[in-house]
């Protein structure tokens, strides 16, 4: 068997909830078969048990202690022994039934969930996606669960009918008609009871959706005055999800009574019947026994078909929403000609698409902007809302980017033709904004998987973030906590530049990649960042004059269009024409004079020693007492940057020059 989570867990038909069912019945055929094998083996031997045990008081009615008693003993031994072993294997393997069907629909909703950027949000609500697989994967895999329990069923009701046929006629046309009529009873509870489930499943997933954005906004709505407001939504909601429940659960709890109420009914007329002909000498006490023994067994498998149809039941009302988020389509193209666009510009950049070949170059049409294949470019804009919208424009975040997929091109290939996922290996966009989640920091950091540890440092050591070591304890083998909520605002944002830089891709876009760091720290990454992507693509949306200084080229924009292009002394030397200069001296300028005032909530802020000449000593970080050698960054990574006395003065020097 394939080992869990799987490398690829399929793409299934999206038509209705039968046909995906049957979809992933046949991923795990063998399993199925194997546990269903199982299940009719011990169906089978507790169906012999109240055949052999009527043979055993017949032959020991009759003939005392005898040979034929002994015998029949041994076989009721054999068959509770096979019983026992198919039961302890049979639930083995149900259980893996189960846990192969929720995965493998856990994984394609979070896979196809990363390929839909924010298109999932606008089609549904989020709680609505969480409870795809906090809830309905689960009811997926229980459907396998209980499949092999229905075929042992069926067979052994089989198996029951010819016997009892056999042997009377009268009591097996009262068995094997009853028992049909009885599950055909608790049929027609099914079909309210699912109507009452899909019900609850939809105030259920409006809840989570209230309860996650009230949680993700709290800081806002405190700021406010909105707590009691949203509070009594919640309110509302949740009594409507428990009205849905409680109608749920008296429909549940008729189903359930009429279960044990039908089946008793059912066992005691069928025993009736058979004391009456055993009276009348029709039949011998031993058959009265397996006919009793054959009416109470018979219960087996109408609990696990009503059962079955239960389960069935609340997995088709899931599956119909796990459909509805996997036909959310995907932000960009996927057609056939991928292949061959991600061929053409892999021909480009050299035979293996490796790093010997030459740098692609990266233009986007709507803003008129050309970065150069290898090269560091930084957008600069008065608005950094348009900046921002081009940077995640080149890689295709957002279903408002959708259509200008053809506008974007990488190595004179344009975007939609290559494919999501090929855009996805070549561009990565980090966002202003970094997201971290749970996890070991060593995963957090290697989303690609495969990195060593000296790369995992290096990392580490470009974006300046050694002292993110220090402040998760265990280093790269501790634990970050949820959103990252033990770190600083700064030490988050350096962690989420180091894990873009490790994703190294062809083409990396970073969006105010140092929006909340000092400006000492701020000129250490400025000159490690160029070094460490010297000779890749890279982008920076950004207007801090430490960064732009370090950069090969500069994009001026405004409307949305690029304006001028030069380096950033050259703008500021007119190069590009006295207005270029002017609007650029007046967004950099602005830009250093924000961030003197205002200082970004979370940002690091050092103190760089300052000796007695009035140079500053080295602006690389010290090793704090008690910490590891191994997380102090490599020394040729060590970056002699002239620290000034403040960053307003470090902003407006730059300007200056």
């Amino acid at each position: 068997m394939r080992p869990l989570p799987y490398v690829d867990p399929g793409r299934p038909p999206l038509t209705t909830p039968a046909a995906y069912l049957r979809w992933v019945a046949r991923r795990q055929a063998g399993l199925l078969v194997a546990s269903s094998v199982a299940a009719v083996a011990s169906s089978v031997a507790m169906a012999l048990l109240p055949y052999l045990l009527g043979r055993v008081v017949d032959g020991g009615l009759d003939g005392g202690l005898s040979r034929e008693l002994v015998d029949g003993c041994l076989l009721l031994l054999a068959a509770g022994l096979v019983m026992v072993v198919a039961n302890v294997v049979g639930h083995r393997w149900d259980v893996e039934n189960w846990m192969r069907g929720a995965f493998r629909t856990s994984q394609l909703v979070g896979h196809h969930v990363s390929r839909t950027g924010d298109a999932v949000t606008a089609e549904l609500p989020t709680g609505e996606v969480v409870s795809t697989v906090a809830s309905d994967s689960l009811r997926v895999g229980e459907v396998f669960y209980v499949t092999a329990r229905f075929v042992g069923g069926v067979v052994a009701y089989l198996v029951v009918a010819a016997l009892l046929l056999s042997s009377s006629v009268v009591l097996g046309v009262a068995v094997l008609v009853g028992l049909p009529a009885v599950a055909g009873v608790l049929a027609l509870i099914v079909r309210p009871l699912q109507r009452r489930q899909a019900a609850q499943r939809e105030a259920a997933g409006r809840l989570t959706t209230l309860g996650s954005d009230t949680v993700s906004g709290l800081r806002i709505l405190r700021g406010i005055g909105g707590e009691d407001e949203f509070t009594g939504r919640y309110r509302e909601q949740s009594q409507r999800v428990r009205a849905a429940g409680v109608r749920v659960a008296g429909t549940q709890s008729l189903l359930d009574g009429l279960q044990t109420l039908l089946p008793g009914l059912f066992v005691a007329g069928v025993v009736w019947i058979g004391a009456r002909l055993a009276v009348t000498g029709e039949i011998t006490p031993g058959q009265l026994v397996t006919f009793y023994g054959y009416a109470s067994f018979l219960t087996e498998p109408l609990t696990a078909a009503t059962n079955a149809v239960h389960v069935v039941t609340r997995a088709l009302v899931g599956v119909g929403k796990i459909l509805r988020v996997l036909q959310v389509p995907v932000t960009g193209a996927e057609d056939a000609g991928a292949a061959a666009a991600s061929a053409a510009v892999a021909t480009a950049a050299g035979a293996d698409g490796s790093d010997d070949g030459r740098a692609q170059d990266l233009a986007d049409e709507p803003s008129g902007l050309h970065v150069r294949g290898g090269a560091v470019t930084a957008l600069v804009s008065a608005d950094p809302d348009e900046t921002a919208r081009i940077a995640t424009r080149l890689g295709l975040l957002g279903r408002e980017h959708e259509q200008e997929a053809a506008r974007v091109l990488l190595g004179g290939v344009p975007l939609d033709r290559l494919g999501l996922a090929e855009v996805r290996r070549r561009v990565v966009v980090a966002e202003s904004t970094p997201h971290l989640f749970t996890g070991v920091l060593r995963d957090e950091l290697d989303v690609r998987g495969g990195r060593t540890e000296a790369e995992l440092l290096g990392a580490m050591a470009t974006a300046d973030a050694q002292d993110v070591l220090d402040a998760v304890p265990g280093g790269l083998d501790g634990e970050v906590a949820e959103k990252g909520r033990s770190l600083s605002g700064g030490q988050r944002q350096r962690l989420a530049l180091a894990r873009a830089l490790l994703t190294d891709p062809e083409v990396l876009v970073l969006v105010e990649p140092t929006s909340a760091v000092d400006a000492h720290t701020e000129a250490r990454i400025a000159e490690r960042l160029t070094r460490a992507r010297a000779g890749r693509t890279t982008v920076v949306v950004t207007a801090s004059p430490l960064v732009l200084d370090r950069v090969d080229e500069v994009a001026l924009v405004r409307d949305g269009t690029v304006r001028a292009v030069g380096t950033h002394r050259g703008l500021l030397d007119g190069a590009a024409g006295p207005a270029a200069a002017a609007e650029y001296r007046s967004v950099v300028s602005r830009a250093a004079a924000d961030d003197a005032r205002a200082p970004v909530p979370g940002s690091e802020h050092t103190t760089t020693p300052v000796a007695a000449s009035g140079t500053t000593a080295s602006p690389s970080p010290s090793p704090s007492p008690g910490t590891a050698p191994h997380h102090q960054p490599p020394a040729d990574l060590e970056v002699d940057v002239p620290a000034p006395r403040a960053r307003e003065e470090d902003h407006r020097e730059a300007a200056r020059r």
